[in-house]
């Protein structure tokens, strides 16, 4: 199998569309896509891994396209009975999507790790890419409000993002590591570029980097770094990155997420219409139509990004201290 040469750091549905360009231009094998897990939940009884079960969804070709998360063609018996006997409906689950997170959550409380978990499900789904969670230590992102902390599901989808961000918490990232899997791929030397995907960088790309050694470990690959801008004019295309991002003192802007993820990120795939704002951040950048709609604007994105990294290995770039 080939050895892989892109490192793909993702969220969910943003984060899939193009880990698909990506899955779609490299050679079989020579993908791995790093998945955020601080979403996942218990509910039912059940371990839910939203972010990981919708990259596996969408490069199995089995998404529910028009959502771009669960599965296609899926049906709701079991959450059809379960209101009926007075459960909390509030999170949807398909009856297909149930029969993954049972097998998933019997095999965790056997003892299997989440690594191991989903390399089988990547296999039988038939993927030829690399699917690591962000560890196997149980991380979970908290909201905090001026009321409460809210579990991240709760804010994300009991309460639609409504409630007024004062902080973020990844509880259990000081103590998470990362997997002896992602650790091998990281000290292996056939990496060629680290991709950030247009996921939500506070939501969503915020707690991998929180987890104990994990950023030192992406820059010690000693290879490009490149991240896809998630704006589009001040806008994000879904989700509430924009939101977040002003009430945590950062701003709908390039300049804030340049900000953000300063000494990390060497260089940056921005949409055409932030042209000019993109020439104010003194770092390689690289323009094309970033909104993600097709199969081949997801090609065009992912383009982009290996041309900008491969670009920056040509000019020998080093990232500051």
């Amino acid at each position: 199998m080939t050895s892989v040469k892109v490192l793909l750091l993702s969220g969910g549905v943003g984060g899939a569309k193009l880990a698909l360009g990506l899955d779609r231009l490299l050679p079989r094998g020579a993908l791995a896509t790093l998945v955020n897990t601080a979403d996942d939940f218990e509910h039912w009884g059940l371990r839910i891994c939203p972010d990981l079960d919708t990259v596996l969804y969408t490069l199995a070709g089995v998404v529910h396209r028009e959502q771009g998360w669960g599965r296609a063609d899926d049906t709701f018996q079991v959450l059809e009975e379960m209101r009926c006997r007075g459960a909390e409906d509030w999170f949807r689950l398909g009856d297909k999507d149930i029969a993954l997170h049972l097998e998933r959550t019997a095999r965790l409380r056997a003892g299997e790790s989440l690594t191991e978990i989903m390399r089988d499900c990547a296999q039988r789904f038939g993927l030829g890419t690399q699917l690591l969670p962000m560890s196997d230590d149980v991380v979970a992102t908290a909201v905090v409000t001026a009321t409460e902390t809210l579990p991240f599901q709760e804010y994300f989808v009991r309460h639609r993002c409504e409630p007024i961000a004062s902080a973020l918490r990844y509880v259990g990232s000081e103590r998470a590591r990362i997997s002896s899997e992602l650790e091998a791929l990281l000290t292996s030397g056939s990496l060629e570029a680290i991709i950030v995907a247009p996921s939500n960088p506070l939501l969503s790309i915020a707690p991998m980097l929180a987890i104990s050694g994990l950023r030192a470990a992406l820059r010690a690959a000693s290879v490009p770094i490149v991240a896809v801008s998630p704006l589009i004019a001040g806008q994000a295309v879904k989700g509430p990155t924009v939101k977040i991002m002003k009430e945590l003192g950062l701003g709908a802007s390039l300049a804030g997420l340049a900000t953000y993820y300063a000494g990390f990120v060497d260089g940056y795939v921005v949409d055409s219409q932030d042209e000019l704002e993109a020439a104010t951040l003194g770092m390689p950048i690289a323009l094309t139509d970033t909104l993600m709609q097709s199969l081949d604007d997801r090609l065009r994105v992912a383009t982009a990004a290996l041309a900008l990294a491969r670009n920056l290995r040509d000019v020998d770039y080093r990232r500051s201290a």
